[in-house]
């Protein structure tokens, strides 16, 4: 198996499961402020992936 697809697979599972706690747990003013940010946040976990890839690569 190739290290990388193993590491970017596990990190992406964990950043997923992490979003979906926060957002299951939050109140409904929040639940407003995560879906506005939402794709903030979907660009910082692909930038985070890329640099955790190219750090092990």
């Amino acid at each position: 198996m190739n290290m990388k697809m193993i590491t970017t697979g596990l990190t992406a599972s964990a950043a997923i499961g992490l979003a979906c706690y926060a957002f299951a747990t939050a109140s409904t003013m929040k639940k407003h402020s995560i879906k506005r940010n939402a794709s903030k946040t979907i660009k910082a976990a692909g930038n985070l992936l890329e640099d955790i890839t190219s750090i092990i690569g």
